[in-house]
């Protein structure tokens, strides 16, 4: 049965999924880049970012795996770019380019509607107004057989535990504190909510940590 799945998310030891201050320049926050050590070295993100090479082993087993059997994508607005409140223009088309790295349709949740955009390698951004469970319907329609991935941000990663309609999460837990930002748990009563932790890697730079909905 197709699920809604969290992939390679990075938090620190303190909770916090982004740092403080995200902008243009700091599209992760104030040193939300060390969060994600753990993946840049491997070929997984070396093919995103169109480079060849890259480690294999336990870190490249987690970064693949993200994008296996995905047949859509949800992001909260901020994942798609850093422009607040209405549209001034569509010119910004996302943080990866003219070809970014989703290759199916992906629907950004949104309180200000904008056309679909379609981009090369076959991501088409599509808009919702009407919230989360919206987005999860289209995308799930979207994927059909396949899973879809909920991609963040924080925010939008909380809205989906909060009501229950995440069925597994993949948390790389690195070993720095960033002492403010978005913390992903802050409020979540996990164990009541139906979470529980099924799996723990741990490694030099992160630790990677499995979460299931129990049914």
């Amino acid at each position: 049965m197709p699920q809604l799945l969290v992939r390679c998310f990075s938090i620190s030891l303190d909770g916090y999924g982004a740092g403080p201050d995200q902008s243009i320049d700091h599209p992760l926050g104030l040193k939300g880049e060390t969060l994600h050590t753990w993946m840049f070295a491997t070929r997984t993100f070396h093919t995103m970012v169109g480079k060849e090479g890259g480690a294999t082993g336990t870190h490249e087993d987690f970064a693949a795996r993200g994008f296996e059997n995905i047949g859509a994508w949800i992001l909260g607005r901020n994942m798609f770019g850093p422009v607040r409140g209405t549209w001034p223009d569509h010119l910004w088309k996302g943080w990866w380019g003219d070809t970014p790295p989703y290759h199916t349709p992906v629907f950004v949740l949104t309180n200000h509607a904008r056309p679909p955009l379609e981009m090369k390698g076959g991501t088409t951004f599509h808009f919702v107004t009407e919230g989360i469970e919206a987005a999860l319907a289209q995308a799930k329609e979207a994927a059909g057989p396949l899973d879809v991935r909920l991609g963040g941000g924080v925010s939008t990663i909380r809205q989906y535990l909060r009501a229950g309609l995440l069925d597994e999460l993949h948390i790389a837990q690195s070993p720095v504190f960033l002492g403010a930002g978005e913390n992903l748990f802050a409020g979540l009563d996990l164990p009541a909510l139906g979470y529980d932790i099924t799996d723990r890697v741990p490694t030099d730079a992160t630790t990677h940590l499995t979460i299931k909905k129990q049914r």
